[in-house]
């Protein structure tokens, strides 16, 4: 999905305000929404780990501490996109 056709699927579900994390589109999964709090923006952390060794060359390893450091641990507010562990 392109950021445009999140929002707008975003838009459609009455969503107001969604945080999204930026060039990760190819991870996204969709919306969570819990009791007395607003929704977030849904993502795989492994789709996000492949978009990064994909896009910045980056090795797994650099992938998944550039995850956990830069975006994991950037909290901007409630909305603050989550990142799951997709286990079948």
């Amino acid at each position: 999905m392109t950021r445009e056709e999140i929002s707008s699927l975003a838009d459609e579900h009455d969503l107001e305000d969604v945080l999204l994390a930026d060039g990760f589109e190819d991870a996204f999964i969709g919306f969570a929404e819990r009791c007395a709090a607003k929704p977030v923006a849904v993502y795989d952390f492994a789709k996000a780990v492949d978009a990064l060794v994909k896009r910045d060359g980056m090795s797994e390893e650099e992938a998944e501490e550039y995850l956990h450091f830069n975006v994991l641990g950037a909290y901007v507010g409630e909305q603050t996109p989550w990142f799951v562990t997709v286990t079948r």
